[in-house]
């Protein structure tokens, strides 16, 4: 995979600076007990939504300033900070072409790099919880020690299986701006049971599968990416590697579909692909689609 243009976004907000293991909750802090239950309840398909706003609530922002000291980092970690700035100012280039081609105007999320936890306008953020999009302060949270995991535990290494995670919570920023996340959360709060809020969500995500898929495809058709061979392979690893049944199975040895929350292994990679090949917004539709 290869960038045209290979300079950094300017709204990527660093918090690896912030020290002290975790951040200020009443008297404590969010510490390893914390992120392990997280961690827990993310294998069994929790929507990280529901962790976090079921966790104890932060201060306003602005009530909790810390002093920020330098940033130390792995050269693993300096790779992916600049390829997480050169994924998000692409998105922002393509997402900018797509809306204004539309009439729209696209407001552009910032994205945040944390250790650890970290403050957000939906409660706490955890690494546990993985990279996750916040309505609430359009902002995309992501603890770069992610892109460790998906190569060392999920075995989906690949520039292009990174940038598609990236992709996929700017695909929420899309579904936000353009009114689908109420929608979807309004008819969740109106859904008579747990397996029907959850169905909703499936499609709410694999929706995001699809539009990070349309990215890859405008920017490819547009002459800023460049995919080379076996990209397109290790984002559907990825993609494989994180749907709902193959976690389960690998956590309680069984599979739950009715506590999906981000759709099947062979869903995202159906609905990534078809926004790849496509390039259409409308084949992006999953709440019309009869099967997912």
């Amino acid at each position: 995979m290869r960038f045209e243009d290979d300079s950094e976004s300017s709204n990527v907000e660093d918090r690896r600076g912030f020290g002290g293991g975790g951040l200020p909750v009443g008297r404590g802090t969010i510490g390893i007990g914390t992120v392990v239950l997280a961690l827990v309840a993310w294998y069994f398909g929790v929507d990280p939504r529901v962790v976090m706003n079921a966790g104890q609530q932060l201060a306003p922002p602005q009530q909790q300033q810390q002093q920020a000291g330098p940033v130390h980092e792995s050269e693993s970690e300096a790779r992916w900070r600049h390829l997480v700035g050169v994924v998000l100012h692409d998105t922002e280039k393509t997402w900018g072409r797509i809306f204004s081609e539309h009439g729209k105007q696209y407001v552009q999320p910032k994205l945040v790099l944390f250790r650890g936890a970290t403050s957000t306008a939906c409660g706490t953020g955890e690494t546990a919880m993985g990279p996750f999009y916040c309505p609430g302060d359009q902002k995309v949270y992501i603890d770069l020690g992610f892109y460790d995991e998906l190569e060392r535990r999920f075995h989906a290494p690949g520039q292009f299986a990174q940038a598609y995670v990236i992709a996929h919570e700017v695909g929420h920023h899309v579904q936000n701006l353009l009114g689908v996340s109420d929608k979807v959360h309004a008819a969740e709060e109106r859904a008579g049971s747990d397996a029907k809020r959850n169905a909703l969500s499936v499609r709410l995500e694999l929706q995001a599968d699809c539009l990070a898929g349309l990215w890859a495809h405008s920017a490819v058709q547009a002459g800023s990416l460049k995919l080379e061979q076996g990209d397109v392979e290790s984002a559907i690893t990825a993609a494989t590697a994180i749907g709902d049944d193959t976690l389960q199975k690998q956590a309680q040895g069984r599979v739950v579909p009715d506590s999906f929350t981000h759709g099947t292994s062979e869903q995202r990679v159906r609905w990534f692909s078809r926004g790849l090949d496509t390039g259409d917004i409308n084949n992006c539709d999953t709440f019309k689609a009869a099967s997912l």
